[in-house]
Parts: structure tokens; sequence; C-alpha cells
């Protein structure tokens, strides 16, 4: 059974940092895409970054580029999402999902609520 657990969220001031983790379990990475999303109060779902388990090709969206990066450790089946110089605008319940890269089929794990206060 595939299976995403997000953990790191928290209460952050602006401009500090935080990790999130993706712990996967139940699949192999080498044949899945693994990424972020964020919904955020009154806002579309935003898809931030993603990592790509067969050839490592990363993904970032332009809000989040040069601030935020997704990085993998495949030992220990978790996909990180290191976030720095957070805003405001970063809060919101940040989920991550596994993308099979063959089939298309997607896995959504639960979220992990980020809060940046001004």
């Amino acid at each position: 059974e595939v299976q995403l657990q997000a953990s790191g969220g928290g209460l952050v001031q602006d401009g500090g940092s935080l990790r999130l983790s993706c712990a996967l379990s139940g699949f192999r990475f080498d044949d899945y895409g693994i990424g972020w999303f964020r919904q955020a109060p009154g806002k579309e779902r935003e898809g931030l970054a993603a990592i790509s388990g067969s050839d490592g090709t990363i993904y970032y969206s332009d809000s989040v580029k040069g601030r935020f990066t997704i990085s993998s450790d495949n030992a220990k089946n978790t996909v990180y999402l290191q976030m720095n110089s957070l805003k405001s605008e970063d809060t919101g319940v940040y989920h991550c999902y596994a993308r099979n890269e063959e089939l298309g089929r997607i896995y959504w794990g639960q979220g992990t609520l980020v809060t940046v206060s001004s």
C-alpha cells in the first residue's frame, strides 16, 4: 500500500526557515516523482516543487525558486522540502504526493500546517 506522511510544519516568523519531511512507504521511489503542493486559505492549490525518482530532475514553481530546496534520501525513503526566507504568503497546508511516472497515477499524503507570522 502506497503511503506518504508529511511532517515538520509549525509556526515560524517572517524570514525564518522550516524543513518538511515526506516519509514514503509501499512503493519504489525509482518509479515515482515526489512533489509538494500548498493549499492556502482562499487560494487555489499550488504545486511548489517536485523531484523525479528515476532521473533526479527537479522542478520549482516561480514563487519558491531560490528559497525552497527539494531533496531525497533514498536510504530513508524520505523526501525533504527545505524552506528558507519564509513569507506570510507561504502560510498554508503543505502536502506531499507521489506520481507514478509511467502510469500517471497520483497518491496523496496528509498535510502539515505551516504558519508564517509577520
